[in-house]
């Protein structure tokens, strides 16, 4: 397969654009719980859409699961699982302290974790460093954090100014820092967990290239982490949906009517389409990313922020704050392009030493 890290990086911003806007959909939803949206787009983001384009995609599929050591399958999907609870974790981050914060402090968590520990298990943290063009990939790693963690100088400002107005949306009615803060701090280290369960999965991926996947080839161990997710998701909110009496809503023809369960069952998978969408583009950019495909999260993880915060721009959500915060989000986010460039940079080096 031919490696070119500017299209990867490319990709790479596509799945950011498929991850912000992953849950705008839920606010075309109309008269069901939170507890319902989730139950049905997870079915989709981690379920049904990866099994059917890892059917579709991968060549042999089950055979490729069966030459799969035992040990990968199960620990790949036992991290699946793991990361589950940080999904929830993080749908119930954004009822309480809103979209900016939530995505800012647990994707940048994300970033640095799921980026550094893989190194670390495979003892790569600083030969990765003296290759050509790593030590550039660091610092533009580095020169990512400063622009994630001004993002979220700047959604703190955001929220503060709209608390100060009175302006809070009506699908946020009340600003819990305490309680969204470490619901947030959870997510972000279980989304992290996600990264890692790909990362041990990619025996898997290899197989699957091996029967002719190619740039699909991550489909595969991508199939196992899902449905990991899901499987923690669907006995949660099973189990929650019959306790608070609202998982017959999803159904509930009669009482809501067949056009509004039509129109949230489609909005509903509208966003787990798009939730998936980041990682099928995640998997085809993984692959062109060159001996420094480790960087391939915090890339992943920095463009998901950015372009969360441009479309937060772009829907107004900022018209209304200081021209203080604004400029601050201004500033971050040409951190972060910034960023995007040196570590595209670096990672083209790799190639260009290869090529000579």
């Amino acid at each position: 397969m031919q490696q070119n890290p500017i299209i990867g990086t490319l990709l790479h911003a596509v799945g950011g654009v498929s991850a912000s806007t992953c849950y705008v959909p839920f606010q075309k939803v109309k008269q069901w719980n939170w507890n319902s949206y989730w139950l049905v787009q997870a079915t989709f983001a981690w379920f049904i859409f990866p099994l059917i384009i890892g059917y579709i995609t991968v060549p042999d599929l089950w055979e490729v699961f069966l030459e799969s050591p035992s040990e990968v399958v199960f620990n790949a999907f036992l991290l699946g699982t793991i990361y589950g609870f940080g999904g929830m974790c993080f749908g119930y981050a954004i009822k309480e302290i809103g979209y900016s914060l939530t995505y800012t402090i647990s994707i940048g968590i994300s970033a640095i974790l799921g980026t550094i520990v893989p190194l670390i298990m495979h003892g790569e943290l600083i030969s990765k460093f003296h290759e050509p063009g790593g030590n550039i990939i660091y610092f533009g790693m580095f020169v990512s954090l400063i622009g994630i963690s001004l993002c979220g100088v700047s959604g703190y400002r955001k929220e503060k100014d709209l608390k100060a107005l009175n302006l809070e949306t009506t699908d946020q009615p009340s600003f819990n820092m305490k309680k969204g803060f470490i619901l947030t701090l959870i997510a972000g280290v279980l989304s992290a967990v996600f990264g890692i369960s790909l990362e041990v999965g990619a025996p898997i991926a290899e197989i699957a290239g091996q029967h002719g996947a190619g740039y699909f080839e991550g489909n595969a161990n991508l199939m196992l982490s899902t449905m990991g997710a899901f499987a923690t998701n669907l006995v949660w909110f099973v189990v929650v949906g019959i306790k608070q009496k609202t998982l017959k809503e999803i159904v509930d023809v009669k009482g809501l009517g067949s056009k509004t369960i039509g129109k949230n069952f489609f909005m509903s998978i509208v966003s787990g389409a798009l939730w998936y969408g980041q990682f099928f583009f995640y998997n085809i950019a993984h692959v062109r990313m060159g001996d420094f495909k480790f960087a391939s999260w915090v890339i992943h993880m920095s463009m998901l922020i950015f372009f969360s915060y441009i479309l937060g721009i772009l829907m107004q959500e900022w018209s209304q704050v200081s021209k203080r915060t604004y400029n601050t989000l201004l500033f971050a986010l040409a951190v972060l392009i910034a960023s995007f460039l040196i570590m595209t940079y670096g990672s083209s080096m790799e190639t260009f030493a290869v090529g000579h």
